[in-house]
């Protein structure tokens, strides 16, 4: 055999075994990506159960709430769990990716209204109750179910509660990690 067609059935045999090698990495790779056949989801969506750490700030800076000193805040996208814009702010993320979006009033706990600013006649407090302000009661409404309510004014009359939630009218901050998709 002369020279050059050695040379030609060496080099095929070793381009078959690259080949053969490249074959079995993808094979590998294409298991350890899809596991068991889950998907592997990049991508938040609409109906999918997320995991999130957050902190929340107001416009002063003051933190309102956090999720680093705990485990991370789970909930589905779509069904209404958690704040609107909040729950846009998570859909689109990847895994890792962590962003600040600013929530205006009308996407979290929407505007103050003054209309519920309720007063109630000393007469139908508790005799024990000795109110101030800023303290927070439960109160329960109509339909039988509590809200917690804040004492907005004192008086030798009676008091006056604020049933807006705290947050209400208010620009809230977060700044979001999205640790997983279920």
């Amino acid at each position: 055999m002369n020279p050059l067609n050695k040379m030609l059935r060496t080099d095929r045999r070793i381009y078959f075994k690259c080949i053969a090698c490249l074959a079995a990495l993808l094979t590998a790779a294409v298991l350890v990506i899809g596991c068991k056949g889950e998907e592997v989801k990049l991508m938040a969506n609409n109906g999918d159960t997320v995991r999130v750490h957050y902190t929340g700030t107001l416009s002063d800076g003051n933190v309102f709430d956090s999720s680093l000193e705990r485990e991370p805040m789970e909930f589905t996208i779509g069904e209404g769990k958690v704040i609107p814009g909040f729950e846009s702010a998570v859909n689109g993320m990847k895994v890792g990716e962590t962003k600040t979006v600013t929530i205006p009033p009308d996407q979290a706990y929407g505007q103050r209204d003054e209309n519920r600013l309720i007063e109630i006649d000393k007469a139908q407090l508790p005799p024990d109750l000795n109110p101030e302000i800023g303290q927070q009661l439960q109160m329960r409404q109509a339909d039988g179910q509590t809200m917690i309510v804040s004492v907005n004014d004192v008086s030798d009359k009676g008091i006056t509660v604020d049933a807006n939630h705290p947050l209400a009218g208010k620009d809230l901050t977060f700044k979001i990690e999205l640790v997983e998709i279920k």
